[in-house]
């Protein structure tokens, strides 16, 4: 969202559209969670050219169409490239045992983490997302500050959980899940959560 802050001071008409789409761009690549996480839905060359493209096209063509898709896959491609600067894909990325962090389907290979936020929940993490949150909670009206707000307050709960969140996940679908799922679905679990 804070990508789209601009276009809600140059264009405000455009302003809502664009924070919006860069919250769904954002939030995108992280449908892919429990199914190939970082590489189905992680497009980091991809989306960048596309970004790039639609971005050229909404500055000459300005429609809340062109507007929504430039910031769809601007949110998408940043979320995509910024999670090579954290930690990898293993269940405790704060062990740093991994070396994908995101699928480049361009080259078809994976890029390393780089760990410059130790890993998603950290409070390196938090910081940022306090961080970039700041020009959006002094910028925005009500309904979209609520938004960040929310944000904020799932990266709380989040940061606080983060580390315990594997043991659990592991217990259930140990515990819970195995016993009690009809055969086959345990194929569809990812194997960093069974024990």
């Amino acid at each position: 969202m804070v990508l789209a802050l601009p276009v809600a001071y140059v264009s405000p008409e455009f302003g809502a559209v664009a924070l919006v789409a860069g919250l769904v761009g954002g939030v995108l690549p992280d449908l892919d969670l429990y199914a190939g996480h970082r590489k189905t839905l992680h497009y980091p060359v991809y989306y960048s050219a596309l970004a790039a493209v639609a971005l050229a096209l909404a500055v000459a063509v300005p429609t809340l169409l062109t507007v929504a898709t430039a910031f769809v896959l601007l949110g998408a491609a940043v979320h995509s490239v910024a999670d090579a600067f954290g930690g990898g894909l293993e269940l405790r990325p704060w062990e740093a045992t991994s070396d994908r962090a995101v699928y480049d389907h361009y080259n078809r290979r994976w890029i390393a983490p780089r760990r410059w936020v130790r890993y998603d929940g950290s409070p390196g993490d938090f910081f940022l997302s306090v961080a970039l949150a700041v020009p959006l909670l002094v910028s925005l009206g009500a309904p979209l500050r609520w938004l960040v707000v929310g944000a904020l307050a799932v990266a709380a709960v989040y940061t606080t959980v983060r580390r315990v969140l594997p043991a659990l996940a592991v217990v259930l679908v140990d515990r819970v899940l195995t016993p009690l799922a009809p055969e086959g679905v345990l194929a569809y679990v990812p194997a960093r959560y069974r024990a």
